[in-house]
C-alpha cells in the first residue's frame, strides 16, 4: 500500500468529523451511514484516496448564493447529471472541511466562499472513478455560501456550471443534490 502525504491527519480528521457527526442528533439513517464510514475508515489507512479501490472519502459542497435562494450545480461531464461541488481529497489537504472548501473554490472559480464547518449530510455514489474502474465515493457533503455578487467561472472539470432557484431544481439534478438542499435549507 502506497503512502501519501498528511494521510495520518486526514484520516484522523475525518474519523473525528464523523464521530462527532453521527453524535450530533443526525437522522438514524445517517447516523447508520456515518457508523459505515467509521468501519471503512477503521479497516482502511488509504480510505481517503481515490487510489483506495474498493471505495473512498470524498468532500462536496452545496455552494448557495449569498441570499440563500439559489445553488451554483455543475453538470459533470461523466455522470451527466447536475451535482454539488466537489470532489477527491487531495495529498495537502488537512481537513475534509478543507478538501470540500478546495474543491469549491477550485470548481467554481469563486474566491471568498464561506462554508459551515458541520458536514449536512452524507451520501455513497456507486460510479466509475477516474481511475476507470467501478468503486464508491464515500461523500461527506457541506455547506458552503458565495458572497454577494459573485460570479462563478466554468473551468475543465465540468460540462456547465449555473445557478438553479433552490426551489426549481434542474430535472436532471442527482438525487443526493435534492437530498442536500433541503437538508441544507432545514439547519
Amino acid at each position: 500500500m502506497t503512502s501519501l502525504p498528511d494521510a495520518t491527519s486526514l484520516h484522523a480528521d475525518a474519523v473525528a468529523v464523523l464521530q462527532t457527526w453521527a453524535g450530533s442528533g443526525v437522522s438514524k439513517d445517517q447516523q447508520s451511514l456515518a457508523e459505515a464510514y467509521l468501519g471503512f475508515l477503521a479497516a482502511r489507512s488509504d480510505a481517503v484516496w481515490r487510489s483506495c479501490e474498493p471505495g473512498h472519502l470524498t468532500a462536496s459542497a452545496l455552494v448557495l448564493s449569498a441570499d440563500r435562494s439559489a445553488t451554483l450545480l455543475t453538470l459533470h461531464p461523466r455522470v451527466g447529471q447536475w451535482l454539488q461541488l466537489g470532489g477527491h481529497c487531495e495529498p495537502g489537504d488537512p481537513t475534509l472541511l478543507a478538501a470540500a472548501l478546495r474543491e469549491a473554490t477550485e470548481e467554481s472559480g469563486i474566491d471568498g466562499l464561506e462554508i459551515d464547518p458541520v458536514p449536512v449530510r452524507l451520501d455513497v455514489h456507486a460510479l466509475t472513478c477516474s481511475l476507470g474502474r467501478p468503486t464508491r465515493h464515500l461523500d461527506v457533503q457541506y455547506r458552503a455560501y458565495a458572497p454577494p455578487d459573485a460570479t462563478a467561472r466554468i473551468t475543465a472539470e465540468s460540462d456547465d456550471l449555473a445557478w438553479h432557484p433552490v426551489a426549481a431544481l434542474p430535472a436532471s439534478a442527482d438525487r443526493s443534490v435534492r437530498l442536500l438542499v433541503e437538508a441544507s435549507l432545514q439547519r
